[in-house]
């Protein structure tokens, strides 16, 4: 079941929007490898603006995930690939539904 998340906010400089997208596909491979990460999105939002949105379990998970081999690379390309910080929201899922499960809520 799910019942938390991030949503990762990222602006790329400009020029390097190709960059971004590329780093975000090669991230598919290095998250496969989180048991704790339920689901993974990396997601453009306009032409500069893209985003990241991943579900857990429980905050295990999702701190699992933060100190992992995603979130490092994330970290040490942000000066060269993004005109600010990434901003990290973390979230708590009320309701959630995901292939082959029933859907669910919170309560």
């Amino acid at each position: 079941m799910v019942n938390v998340a991030l949503f990762v906010l990222l602006k790329a400089k400009p020029g390097k929007e190709a960059e971004v997208e590329s780093f975000l596909q090669g991230g598919l491979q290095l998250v496969t490898q989180e048991p704790a990460t339920i689901a993974w999105f990396a997601i453009r939002m306009g032409p500069s603006t893209f985003g990241i949105f991943d579900a857990f379990a429980d905050d295990t998970g999702r701190q699992a995930h933060l100190a992992g081999r995603v979130a490092a690379a994330l970290l040490q390309k942000a000066p060269d690939l993004f005109a600010e910080p990434p901003k990290i929201d973390k979230l708590d899922v009320i309701a959630a539904k995901l292939p082959g499960a029933k859907a669910a809520t919170s309560e």
